[in-house]
């Protein structure tokens, strides 16, 4: 739980939030919301809203430790995509959207419109609609750089929208607190360290899905005055290993999850490829030893970046690279 004591007002309701181009007023505080995408779902518990989540959906990996009993009882309408009227039938009263490709202009579950039409507000991730243009589909492409101060500001809509600003001022307070003790630990950092994030591959054989300079790693990277190699404004562009090696990236950050979409989602098949591959097998990140396993929930925007900031500032600091 988060620590400290942080004092917030009251909400005060009809309450009007504008998110994401769509105003939304509450009378009250929502009683039964239906939560699409992991990280939402984890900050309404880390807010102490389990009771009021009637379903979820959209799952990378597990749930955070201290929440399993918690998030067993609560339905999990898909691992990935749930249809609207599963949604529906859950008689929300809010519903919350960590990505606008599932609710959205073209989402595959329903636009916010359609639940608007039932009454259903529809809240989403601000991480995943400002500065970023979703209109060609896939991840989408960054517009300006996103900064953990957007996945703050879903915390603190969130808790006013339920009525626990104390909580959500706490939990910000101590995400920054974490994320600056991180940035403490590396100092000195050697001239021209490098990296890239590879989340994941639709074949082995073809070119990997690996960060661009403006999402979630590369903020990450940015924190910790690390250079991503990749020079791209996509989410998630595909890069020929060729192309990696020649930039020679200090360290590789291979993601872990447990979904199965594709087989490099497990990141031990990610450790068998780099091993093996003739090409990959050769850059010295690789042969050194220098390849640093991180939850692909801190890939993404997410409440888990930060975890992914200390996961990479340790890493650096034990492979003799910052002290």
């Amino acid at each position: 739980m988060p620590a400290g004591n942080v004092w917030a007002a009251q909400t005060a309701y009809p309450l009007r939030l504008e998110n994401c181009g769509h105003t939304l007023t509450f009378s009250k505080a929502p009683e039964r919301a239906v939560s699409i995408g992991q990280s939402t779902t984890e900050i309404l518990y880390l807010l102490g809203l389990a009771d009021k989540v009637a379903g979820t959906a959209l799952w990378v990996g597990p749930v955070l430790p201290e929440f399993a009993a918690a998030n067993a009882k609560v339905k999990r309408l898909a691992d990935n995509d749930p249809s609207f009227e599963s949604v529906v039938a859950e008689r929300p009263d809010l519903v919350t959207t960590q990505f606008e490709w599932q609710v959205g202009p073209q989402g595959v579950v329903a636009t916010p419109e359609q639940f608007e039409e039932l009454g259903i507000p529809v809240y989403t991730s601000p991480a995943d609609c400002e500065g970023k243009d979703n209109s060609a589909g896939g991840d989408g492409t960054r517009t300006r750089t996103f900064t953990l101060d957007l996945v703050y500001r879903e915390i603190e809509d969130l808790a006013r929208i339920f009525d626990r600003e104390d909580r959500g001022a706490e939990l910000v307070a101590d995400l920054k607190a974490r994320e600056a003790a991180a940035k403490a630990k590396i100092t000195n950092l050697r001239p021209g360290t490098s990296a890239v994030f590879w989340f994941s591959s639709a074949e082995l054989d073809i070119d990997p899905y690996v960060a661009g300079q403006s999402g979630a790693p590369g903020y990450i990277m940015s924190r910790l005055g690390v250079r991503n190699i990749i020079d791209s404004q996509e989410e998630w562009p595909t890069v020929g290993w060729e192309t990696i090696a020649r930039a020679d990236p200090t360290v590789i950050v291979a993601g872990a999850m447990d979904r199965r979409r594709f087989p490099a989602d497990d990141v031990a098949v990610k450790r068998q490829f780099l091993a093996e591959d003739p090409v990959a097998s050769l850059m010295p990140a690789v042969r050194e030893g220098r390849v640093v396993e991180m939850d692909a929930q801190a890939m993404n925007p997410t409440i888990r970046t930060i975890d992914g900031i200390e996961v990479l500032a340790d890493a650096l600091e034990k492979a003799g690279l910052a002290r």
